[in-house]
């Protein structure tokens, strides 16, 4: 388990910038939270430090999935927002199971929607809104456990 602590919007990049230097070869991360708790802000913020130079604004709520293109490597991010999402029919509808298959960096808000299909080395990004208003990221991955 790792933790970063963001105690507001202005430390949204550096909050960003640390999350990066935790990602390692997983390629799918999950982000859990409440209604506002902060996961489209987060994973804007991490686009940008990935790279991604067009604006990515807003949730992908009514199209589920977004691309996105890092002008630094070249990669493809793909950032879902599954809350429309009501049965994992849905979601292989439109594909899910391709993306997550593809080698493409996916940022899935809403994940419980297709647990079932999430893969094993998918990294759980717990946000939480603290007392004061910041928010607490816990990273947590199967693949970790193996190391000390």
């Amino acid at each position: 388990m790792r933790q970063i602590t963001v105690p507001n919007l202005e430390s949204l990049t550096q909050a960003a910038h640390e999350f990066l230097g935790m990602m390692d070869d997983a390629t799918v991360y999950a982000f859990e939270g409440e209604m506002g708790a902060g996961k489209t802000t987060f994973i804007n913020a991490l686009c940008r430090e990935l790279g991604v130079e067009e604006d990515p604004t807003g949730s992908p709520t009514f199209s589920i999935v977004n691309e996105y293109r890092s002008d630094t490597t070249a990669e493809l991010i793909y950032h879902f927002d599954l809350y429309r999402i009501e049965s994992l029919e849905q979601a292989f509808d439109i594909g899910v199971e391709d993306y997550l298959d593809s080698g493409a960096l996916c940022l899935i808000e809403w994940p419980d929607r297709i647990d079932d299909i999430l893969p094993d080395d998918t990294v759980r990004v717990k946000i939480d809104v603290l007392p004061d208003g910041s928010r607490r990221l816990t990273l947590n991955s199967a693949a970790w456990k193996d190391q000390k």
